[in-house]
């Protein structure tokens, strides 16, 4: 049994919606994840001791990753009841809102510790958001093609981290390249997340010119959705969901150090700002490519041997980075950042293909995006946190050994979890016999 043809202009507009969804809103987190290391320390949290308050920038930074499971149960469920594209909307315009706001927010000087209260208010929406957006975005896109080529068109939505970063930190570079540290401390950062209104009044126009997917209209004419999605996945599919968690526990984490951690480690030990942005601005350029390309690699390659030979690489490549840098020198930390973020592509790319395929598609919004949610708490959330104070008490040696622990979690997650069955898609989209007369 094959799977009913799509129309192609309608699989092309829903990757292009997953994809430019998820950079935007990506976009959002990661101007908030690189302001926390370079600017919310001064501004919202003043202290005589730069640690303490790099500690407590990167504190709010892990709000928005412990809010994610709320968004993925409350949005999750949603996306299993009433649909994909419906929740879609109202994701990207919570946390659009929720950035512009904080680019208009006063500072610690200005309203006293209120500001640092609103900021993790406003964070703390960003990340209910972002957790009721990645299943989404993957369904939307994934749920349109074909599922034996599940792991390209799931992509789409994998490509936004990077994308986000690339074009937040693009912002950033280009702010702090032609403002003096006065002025951008005083106004210049704020600019990048007043930005996000242009960059979402787009992606909702995209998004409301899309139907629903065929998977989800097919499930809801047959009357199979489920009526307690969250209740159902923790009773039914928790094999499932334990291995989604797993998995992504090492991806989250050697993110988080090459994209965040890395920029308040390299502005402390010989490189400039400007330096260590552009190091990860070529990581994140080469990430749209790679990620796509993994993906669609595990199309032909079985999706959990890919993905378990990154994570082995992941757990072994911050061991030679923290090795080569440190000492000012360009090469070694473009070099540094793009292998440790290609390691992250390659477990990346199929990521979102592998988490869909642990859970039956009636129940796949709401498991997809619980896996999702509850890994960033116990990966990306604590991560930069926690490589701040391990750094600062231990040396770079345990942050690695860190990393080595999270990506050894992620092949315990591969061993849990399935193979893809693609019949459970095509049992839906099989078109069914009327009854004559």
């Amino acid at each position: 049994m094959t799977t009913p043809p799509v129309d192609r202009r309608s699989l092309r507009k829903a990757f292009a919606a997953s994809l430019s969804g998820t950079s935007l809103e990506w976009y959002d987190f990661a101007v908030y994840s690189a302001a926390a290391a370079l600017v919310f320390p001064q501004l919202f949290f003043p202290s005589s001791d730069p640690l303490t308050g790099t500690l407590l920038a990167f504190s709010t930074y892990a709000v928005g990753y412990v809010s994610r499971p709320l968004g993925g149960i409350v949005f999750g469920r949603l996306g299993d009841r009433i649909g994909r594209k419906q929740v879609l909307v109202v994701t990207l315009l919570l946390i659009g809102v929720a950035t512009f706001l904080i680019g208009a927010l006063p500072s610690y000087a200005s309203i006293g510790v209120a500001a640092p209260v609103i900021l993790v208010l406003l964070r703390f929406a960003q990340g209910v958001g972002v957790g009721g957006e990645w299943g989404g975005a993957v369904l939307l896109s994934s749920e349109f093609g074909d599922p034996r080529k599940r792991g390209f068109w799931s992509s789409a939505a994998q490509v936004g981290p990077p994308a986000g970063n690339l074009l937040s930190n693009g912002v950033l570079a280009v702010l702090t390249a032609v403002l003096s540290e006065e002025a951008f401390l005083s106004w210049g950062w704020r600019v990048a997340f007043l930005l996000s209104a242009v960059l979402v009044a787009f992606g909702l126009w995209i998004r409301l010119k899309l139907e629903d997917t065929p998977v989800f209209k097919a499930i809801e004419e047959s009357g199979d959705r489920p009526t307690a999605p969250v209740t159902e996945v923790f009773r039914d599919e928790w094999r499932g969901l334990l291995a989604a968690v797993l998995s992504r526990i090492g991806p989250d984490v050697l993110y988080a150090l090459f994209t965040v951690f890395v920029l308040s480690y390299g502005t402390t030990h010989g490189y400039s700002r400007a330096q260590v942005l552009s190091a990860t601005l070529v990581g994140a350029a080469l990430q749209l490519f790679c990620i796509p390309l993994a993906g669609a690699l595990t199309d032909r390659v079985n999706r959990r041997l890919v993905y378990a030979v990154a994570a082995v690489a992941g757990a072994v490549w911050p061991f030679v980075f923290f090795g080569m840098v440190g000492d000012g020198a360009m090469v070694p930390l473009i070099l540094g950042v793009v292998l440790g973020l290609l390691c992250h592509s390659f477990m990346y790319g199929p990521q979102a293909a592998f988490v869909t395929e642990q859970f039956s598609p009636r129940l796949r919004y709401t498991g997809s995006s619980l896996g999702y949610t509850i890994a960033g708490v116990f990966g990306g959330a604590i991560a930069p946190l926690a490589f701040t104070a391990l750094n600062g008490g231990f040396g770079w040696v345990a942050v690695a050994l860190y990393v080595l622990v999270a990506c050894v979690l992620t092949l315990v997650g591969l061993l849990l979890g399935r193979n893809p069955d693609h019949a459970e898609d095509e049992a839906y989209l099989r078109p069914r016999e009327v009854p004559a007369g």
